[in-house]
């Protein structure tokens, strides 16, 4: 359930690179605890550049972005080295290491926090494989058990169901319920309008914003093709996106 002070606010935000014009503009909105938000948009529309604002890998031209705790991110998981000899434990538990001073060291409290994040994502006798040997469906988990083991306020997902199996989707899916009932404001980058429609809340953006609301106020046509041009069609009478991956 949603409610209380918002755990993430952004206002007037613009960003950018110095010398470019802003990549992402006007974009007002707030995440309260408890909140799943959907951020919709085409290829190309700013989601993931959105989201590296919001970690601070992007320079601010001009807005304010305010957070109440830590952020965590999942990325996409092609994005993700494979030939690392990590298993899933390493990866999952590279999530704590923020939680140990620099010359500390990695113990039981760190393992523990890990070894439950992998069990929470239905991974937790996969432990011991190796991060690349996993599929596709399995290492989104893997990225998202990390990112649990951080134990953060806000997350922010980029297409967690983007090319994964049905098994995986569906643990996913369920971790973000778990995620919501417990306070948490979660961010999920998507093209799926009809997975949209059971958010809490909807942005829409296309460099800039398009919309901010609930999905009934956010996901009318008209908003959509504003949101996607070109990329939005027709299937059974209810709007779609055609997805050519992929640039943000």
């Amino acid at each position: 359930m949603s409610g209380g002070a918002p755990l993430l606010g952004v206002a007037r935000l613009e960003a950018g690179y110095a010398n470019e014009r802003a990549a992402i503009s006007g974009l007002d909105f707030a995440v309260a605890p408890g909140e799943l938000v959907a951020v919709l948009g085409p290829n190309g529309g700013g989601k993931t550049t959105l989201f590296r604002a919001l970690l601070g890998d992007l320079p601010f031209i001009r807005g304010t972005i305010e957070r109440d705790g830590p952020l965590a991110y999942v990325p996409q998981t092609e994005r993700a080295r494979l030939d690392y000899p990590v298993t899933a434990f390493d990866v999952a538990l590279m999530g704590t290491y923020a939680s140990v001073p620099w010359h500390g060291r990695l113990g039981r409290v760190q393992r523990q926090a890990a070894s439950e994040a992998l069990e929470r994502v239905g991974l937790g006798a996969e432990a011991s494989a190796t991060f690349g040997d996993l599929s596709g469906g399995q290492r989104q988990r893997v990225l998202i058990a990390r990112a649990l083991a951080q134990d953060a306020e806000i997350m922010l997902l980029d297409e967690p169901l983007s090319g994964v199996d049905r098994p995986s989707a569906q643990r996913v899916l369920a971790v973000l319920g778990e995620l919501r009932d417990r306070g948490r404001a979660v961010l999920v980058a998507t093209h799926d309008i009809s997975q949209a429609r059971a958010f809490d809340r909807v942005l829409c953006i296309n460099r800039s914003q398009i919309a901010f609301g609930s999905p009934a106020d956010a996901l009318s046509r008209e908003t959509l093709e504003r949101t996607y041009g070109a990329e939005l069609v027709m299937l059974d009478g209810e709007p779609a996106v055609v997805v050519d991956h992929h640039s943000h």
